[in-house]
Parts: structure tokens; C-alpha cells; sequence
């Protein structure tokens, strides 16, 4: 019987196929006595070196930056000293090597869980390392990606970044787990590789080896029991649908020619070259280049100099020559262990973004100066904003800031409702605007973005989301100054029309997502977007509104 589960979409596409399951984590044995304790711990920490090994050998042979940056940090994990003194404290206790790592690992698991928002999503890392290490101990295989023979739908509790970073689109169809959220590593990998994915989908677990399923990654939708002619007819459509927006080319723009600049959101330089550059250079440039990705799990602040190199990259490499960077978003909320901050009891609402130049300014300063000297090596004018931006007087500090240096064009990320409420006199210190639609959910709706069973909240086509975005858009075009979306909700297509429609001027994705957005936004004219605005505006949920608007009316 034919059923529908739902979750988080968090990597756009159609597919469908039959069912393979993720083999299960390696189950311990009953515990053994210790009679040297020392030798125990050896093979212990043995187990977690070679998993920190192995996985830093993985991120080395990594296809892209993003990859690369989440292996080292999951390989910083198992090699950190205080994961190792909690697996010797167990040890010391009389548990044996495999329950000690197990113990030390589920430890520090809840301590994550607790945290919450980022810390939280980061503890699917840590039970791949535990499986990982425990298997080492007890010399089994570790848990991997099927390979049944034929195309598949990947069906999992979670995936770990290094099974993810690995799967072959050409055998995969899509993946759907359990668990997980729009900013775990699941979710950024998928996108990268333009695989749909469903995340935090209740009833996963329960779909049986072989079922024949389509998947929604946009809509979130897994349906099952589909039988296999319908399967064979819904992957026809979705591959003719990637063979046509394959095609599409060209700046974008609605079908009466008003331009809507489409942007991709990189971590690095080499997010800009094959093969994800391959299918990202016919963008109009970068959106939001992410500069965390090179400040993770470092034990000392980047150079300087190395600042300057890694930026000068990507400004020589990007389209056109347009590159919007955010400043360093990192935190309490994502953890850089250079910074030294004091542990939150609620991080999402603390110390995080441009927050954190109230205590550490200097590391604000030197960025700011990288960037700077960056632009004057390459001749580039790059855009620059701040993340977290919840006040004017931000604002106008940051773009101080920024303007001493030389910089001609600052913004600020719209991440929380007091930013977008404020979205005029913001305009009034600033040059441009760009909405994370992603925090900005979270922060509206007071739900947390790992949080499964309030999916329906985080939807983007919720329409006090989408006011939100319209109070900015009318800042934007009163102040004749550029609003752009750089969140998940930009790759869209339907959605698309209608954030053009609310008077956003530029749309940033990860590289797989600009052919539909493009050819989305060609079959509607400007005055069709703004009816289709009118009408998610006025949806009661988010289904009405997807219902209610049809493409290219």
C-alpha cells in the first residue's frame, strides 16, 4: 500500500527506485575482564588514531572543498585529546577497549545533543567515529554504502560525511534518512553532488529492503509502495527534466527580460572548479562565499597571509568576477576551538557571527585586511557582509569597519526578524542585503533547524517567513539597493518566481540548483511573479501555496 512520509527536502530533484538500507553500526560483545589495563587502552587509542588517519586520508582524496573541510574536522574529532582521556577514564574503570570507546564516544554524544542547533548536528560525526574505532577494536568491517548492482534509493538512519562524500550519482538516486537536519553534513554533500535528499523523515527506518519509493527532495516527500512502473515513469520525467534544465544557459532573467542575478554559494576556490565548477560557470558569480570553511577546527587563527592567498583564489576564479563574502560565521553555535569562547547554556542565541567581535575583535580586523589586500592583488571589488546583524548600530559599525580598508560595497546577512524589521535603516548604512532564509526560519519561528517533528515549520513557503523577506524587498527597491536570498530556499524553482515576486533581486545555490531556477524564472514575467507572491502571501499553510500557484502562468 501506497504511503507518503515526510521530512526535511534539504537537496532539490525527483527520483525514484527500489529501497537499499545502510547496513547497521557494529553491535558490541558482552564485556571482557581487563587484566592490563594498559594494554587495553593501547588498543583503545590505537582504534581511534587509525579512524583519524583514515579519515584524514579520505578528505585528501575529498572531490571538493566542502567534503574536504567536514572530513579533517570529523578526523580532528577522533583525534582530540579529551575523547581520548574519557576513553582512558573508562578504561581505568574496567571496560575493555570496544565498550570504553563506546562509553567515551556516547559521552560526549549527549553533551552535543544537549547543546543543541550545531553542536547537535555534529554528533552523527561522532557515532561514525565510534563505529569506526569499535569495529578497529573488534577487527570487523566497517558499515559502507551498499552496492546491490543497480540504481538505488539509499535508505539510512544517518550517513556519515564519509560514506556521503563517496556515493557514485550514476548508482545512487537519492537518500533519505531518519535523521539529520538542513545543516548537517548529509545535507551540504548531497546538494553538492545534486542528489535529492530527504532528511529527518519520520517512518524511514521502517521502509523495508527492496520497496519500490520516489523521492521529493524539494517538497520533502518520500512516497512509498509505489510499485515499479510508476518508479520507471516518475525517473524518465526527472531525467528529461535534468536534460532540458542541463541545457538552460545564459544570465538570469524573467520571461519579460527583468534580470535576477543567479549566484552560487561556495566554501573555497575549488568549489569553482571541476567538476563542480563544470556546472557552476555559466553562474553570474558567487552569492555567499563561506570563509568559515577555513578557519574549521584550526587550534590557531588562518595567517594573515593565508587569509590573502585563499581569498585571492577565489576572487581570480569566480564568474564574472562577482564574489559576495561573509565574514567568518562561527561561534558558540559552531565552535572554532581557536576562539576560545565560554560554552553558552543556549548557543543559538549567544556569542555567534558578528557577535563574536564584541570579544574578539582582532580576529574581525585581520579578515577585513586579508580581504582588502586580497582585492588589491587580483583588482577585484568584492562585496563584503556580516553574519547576525540584528541592529542598525551593527550595521553601521561593521560598515565603518569595512569602508576604512577600502571596501566599497558592504552588507549584512538578514538571519534574525529584528533585521528584516529594520530592513530600511539597515539600507540607510549599507549597500546591499542578503537573506538566509535558513537561520531565518529558525529564528521566526522559534524552532530549532535539527528539530524533525517541526519540519513544518521550517518550510520556506510559510508566509510569515516570506512577509519577512517582502519587508526587506520593499526596503531594497525604496532604497534603490540590491536584496538577495542565499539560503536553501533560493534553489527552489517554484519558490523562485515568488522571492523575485517580493522584490529580491538575486538568487544564490549550490552550483546543481541554477538550470531549474533559470529556466523557472524564463516561463514567468515579472508581474507573474508578483501575482504569485501575492498569493503565497496569502496561503494559510504552506501546502495551499504550492498548490495554488502554477508555473509560468
Amino acid at each position: 500500500m501506497a504511503e507518503t512520509l515526510t521530512g526535511l527536502g534539504v537537496s532539490p530533484g525527483l527520483a525514484a527506485g527500489r529501497v537499499c538500507r545502510m547496513a547497521g553500526p557494529p553491535e558490541l560483545p558482552a564485556p571482557s575482564p581487563v587484566t592490563d589495563a594498559d594494554a587495553e587502552l593501547g588498543r583503545a587509542l590505537d582504534a581511534l588514531r587509525a579512524t583519524a588517519s583514515e579519515l584524514a586520508a579520505r578528505a585528501e582524496k575529498a572531490p571538493d572543498a566542502d567534503a574536504r573541510a567536514i572530513l579533517e574536522a570529523q578526523s580532528f574529532i577522533a583525534d582530540d585529546p579529551g575523547l581520548h582521556e574519557s576513553v582512558e577514564t573508562s578504561v581505568r574503570s574496567g571496560r575493555d577497549a570496544a565498550h570504553a570507546v563506546d562509553e567515551a564516544c556516547a559521552h560526549h554524544r549527549r553533551a552535543l545533543l544537549a547543546a543543541g542547533g550545531y553542536f547537535a548536528e555534529r554528533a552523527a560525526d561522532l557515532d561514525d567515529i565510534r563505529n569506526r574505532a569499535v569495529a578497529a577494536v573488534l577487527g570487523l568491517p566497517v558499515p559502507g554504502v551498499p552496492d546491490p548492482g543497480h540504481p538505488f534509493v539509499l535508505v539510512a538512519g544517518d550517513l556519515s560525511p564519509a560514506d556521503t562524500v563517496n556515493l557514485d550519482p550514476g548508482s545512487v538516486l537519492a537518500l533519505v534518512t531518519e535523521k539529520g537536519g538542513p545543516t548537517s553534513h548529509t545535507a551540504i554533500l548531497a546538494r553538492a553532488r545534486g542528489l535529492p535528499a530527504v532528511v529527518a523523515c519520520r517512518g524511514a527506518d521502517d521502509i523495508a529492503e527492496g520497496t519500490w519509493v520516489s523521492v521529493d527532495g524539494l517538497r520533502g516527500e518520500v512516497e512509498t509502495g509505489i510499485g515499479e512502473e510508476a518508479a520507471a515513469g516518475i525517473q524518465s520525467r526527472a531525467e528529461a527534466d535534468r536534460r532540458r534544465t542541463d541545457t538552460s544557459r545564459g544570465p538570469g532573467r524573467t520571461s519579460d527580460d527583468h534580470p535576477v542575478k543567479l549566484l552560487l554559494n561556495i566554501g573555497s576556490a575549488a568549489d569553482l572548479t571541476p567538476p563542480e565548477g563544470a556546472r557552476g560557470a555559466d553562474s553570474e558569480g558567487v552569492g555567499l562565499f563561506r570563509t568559515e570553511f577555513l578557519f574549521l577546527d584550526r587550534r590557531e587563527e588562518p595567517a594573515y597571509e593565508e587569509q590573502v592567498a585563499a581569498y585571492a583564489a577565489v576572487f581570480r576564479a569566480a564568474p564574472g568576477g562577482h564574489v559576495v563574502v561573509r565574514t567568518l560565521d562561527a561561534g558558540t553555535d559552531k565552535p572554532l576551538p581557536f576562539l576560545g569562547l565560554a560554552e553558552e547554556t543556549n548557543p543559538a542565541l549567544g556569542v555567534r557571527g558578528l557577535r563574536v567581535s564584541r570579544v574578539r575583535p582582532e580576529v574581525l580586523d585581520v579578515q577585513l585586511d586579508a580581504i582588502a589586500e586580497a582585492a588589491r592583488e587580483t583588482g577585484a571589488e568584492p562585496w563584503v557582509m556580516a553574519p547576525m546583524v540584528t541592529t542598525v548600530g551593527e550595521a553601521a559599525d561593521f560598515a565603518a569597519r569595512a569602508r576604512s580598508r577600502g571596501i566599497a560595497h558592504v552588507g549584512a546577512m538578514v538571519e534574525v526578524p529584528a533585521a528584516a524589521l529594520r530592513a530600511g535603516r539597515l539600507l540607510e548604512e549599507l549597500d546591499f542585503l542578503s537573506i538566509g532564509t535558513n537561520d531565518l526560519s529558525q529564528y521566526t519561528f522559534a524552532s530549532d533547524r535539527q528539530h524533525g517533528e517541526l519540519a513544518d515549520l521550517l518550510d520556506p513557503w510559510q508566509a510569515g517567513l516570506l512577509q519577512l523577506i517582502a519587508d526587506c524587498g520593499a526596503a531594497g527597491r525604496a532604497a534603490g539597493k540590491p536584496v538577495g536570498v542565499c539560503g536553501e530556499a533560493a534553489a527552489d524553482p517554484l519558490l523562485a518566481t515568488v522571492l523575485v515576486g517580493l522584490g529580491v533581486t538575486s538568487l544564490s545555490m549550490s552550483a546543481p540548483g541554477i538550470p531549474a531556477v533559470r529556466e523557472s524564472l524564463a516561463a514567468c514575467s515579472l508581474e507573474q511573479c508578483r501575482e504569485n507572491a501575492r498569493i503565497a502571501l496569502a496561503a494559510d499553510d504552506p501546502a495551499e501555496a504550492r498548490k495554488a500557484i502554477v508555473p509560468g502562468r
